[in-house]
């Protein structure tokens, strides 16, 4: 997947919020559209040894669903933000956000593109084979809610694309409404940690060469970048 650019944004003109997705075809740009400037027989059963009965409640844990509202923190190099979720907003959504974050998929993600006063955008593994893991497009959501200042949404690269890249709304973007970008939920905590997440590295990160060697690359060469230490379900 070759450098993914971001559709240019105008306030008189919306346009597409493209994001780089988990195993897109380098085509495919998966960014956010932005203004000029810039650019997952019976048998007796025994009682199992308190290890595994620990394991058990721990997977069932894992696999229940959290209720129609429920916050997720995120702890990362700048300090934590508490994100919001409502269900009812994008069940879809709401949903593969929810899966994602109970496997571990943002742990260790960078901040790796951030356009000041418009969005700051990722969602791309600290591993490669977690990305290809989480490669599965879910279908659209129907937009019920407006890309508000701290509202976070999936990026697209079309119609029923969604897969793992997010952005979080730096000011108001309701032009992005129409366009089928629809928010599942909003920074209720912790925005200005947001705000003042590494933006020096402007357009320079390659997609594709995260998506193919996830930190290592950022590392090497972004080494200021912030990221996610852990997201938690509260």
């Amino acid at each position: 997947m070759m450098r993914k650019r971001l559709a240019v944004l105008t306030p008189a003109l919306a346009g597409l919020l493209f994001l780089a997705a988990c195993a897109r075809s380098p085509e495919e740009a998966r960014k956010p559209a932005e203004e000029p400037t810039p650019k997952p027989p019976a048998v007796e059963e025994k009682a199992p040894p308190p290890e595994v009965k620990k394991e058990a409640k721990e997977t069932a844990k894992k696999e229940e669903p959290s209720p129609n509202v429920f916050k997720v923190r995120f702890d990362t190099s700048k300090g934590p933000f508490v994100v919001e979720v409502h269900r009812d907003w994008a069940p879809l959504g709401a949903a593969r956000f929810e899966q994602l974050v109970k496997d571990g998929f943002y742990d260790g993600a960078r901040f790796f593109r951030i356009v000041p006063n418009f969005v700051v955008q990722f969602g791309l593994a600290a591993s490669p084979a977690m990305t290809r893991k989480w490669d599965k497009p879910i279908k659209d959501d129907p937009v019920t809610q407006t890309n508000r200042l701290g509202a976070i949404t999936f990026a697209t690269s079309g119609p029923n694309t969604r897969t793992t890249q997010l952005f979080i709304n730096l000011r108001s973007n309701a032009m992005l409404d129409s366009q089928g970008f629809a928010p599942f939920g909003r920074v209720v905590e912790g925005m200005e940690v947001v705000e003042k997440l590494y933006p020096g590295y402007g357009e320079q990160p390659d997609q594709d060469l995260i998506t193919r060697r996830g930190n290592k690359y950022l590392e090497e060469n972004f080494p200021k970048l912030d990221y996610i230490k852990k997201a938690t379900i509260l």
